[in-house]
């Protein structure tokens, strides 16, 4: 529990210290002004590449958990892939309870925070609200960022190889983070969500990842696998020294 407190506790203070700056700053309404054109009308909608990219956003996370349940459900019946039925696991757990239980049914469906297009500032009907206020735009609102969840999802390889293959899970960690951004980005071109809506998505998934491999053990240094040799047992090893002495 205290490994696991230690993990969390610095991203848990980034978010928490990124949030103040931006309410500090009102970034999210100014970086949502400075999007809205003069013609009053949001230039992500519509034009490439950012149609494409809010089309596609989810699919190379579903492709990544697809196959995690494909391992998973062929780990037992092939041995050579059992060993990773922990990691597969993760990995589908993460996705369900990360970007779909936690970000699309608890906190949008319940906080009701108007998006960007659905301000009086910009035409709509609902004033502006902060992430812990809570606003009257009903289900599906716009805290936190459902895509940009479900983007920054792709850095979930990064808990996995993070003490076995650092460079790899760098890797992830960036590209993940990089793609979260992007998708992030392109919903704030949409008018869909404010630049703490993105924050917040990868935040969330992230600290649900940290818990996730927490609860599977995933960071267990004798766990099959992982490209660390196993502890060797103490009292095996006395015994066995003691035959041959």
């Amino acid at each position: 529990m205290k490994r696991l407190f230690i993990r969390m506790a610095a991203p848990a203070a980034i978010l928490i210290l990124l949030t103040f700056l931006i309410w500090l700053t009102d970034a999210d309404r100014q970086l949502a002004r400075l999007v809205f054109d003069r013609n009053r009308q949001w230039p992500g909608i519509g034009r490439f590449p950012w149609a494409l990219i809010y089309t596609y956003a989810a699919l190379p996370a579903f492709l990544m958990a697809g196959g995690a349940l494909f391992v998973l459900v062929a780990g037992f019946f092939r041995s050579s892939l059992a060993v990773c039925r922990r990691q597969s696991l993760f990995f589908i757990l993460l996705l369900a309870l990360g970007p779909g239980l936690l970000v699309n049914v608890i906190l949008k469906n319940n906080l009701g925070r108007a998006r960007p297009c659905e301000l009086v500032d910009f035409g709509g009907q609902y004033e502006f609200t902060q992430i812990w206020q809570h606003g009257a735009s009903g289900s599906n609102s716009s805290f936190p960022s459902g895509h940009a969840s479900i983007a920054f999802y792709m850095v979930a390889p990064w808990f996995i190889y993070r003490y076995r293959n650092r460079k790899l899970a760098l890797i992830f960690l960036v590209g993940g983070a990089a793609y979260g951004s992007l998708v992030g980005a392109t919903r704030i071109l949409q008018g869909g969500h404010f630049l703490s809506d993105v924050l917040w998505a990868g935040g969330l998934v992230y600290l649900c990842g940290e818990i996730l491999a927490w609860l599977l053990h995933l960071d267990t240094a004798a766990q099959p696998g992982n490209g660390r040799p196993p502890r060797a047992n103490s009292s095996l090893d006395k015994n066995t020294v003691h035959s041959i002495s």
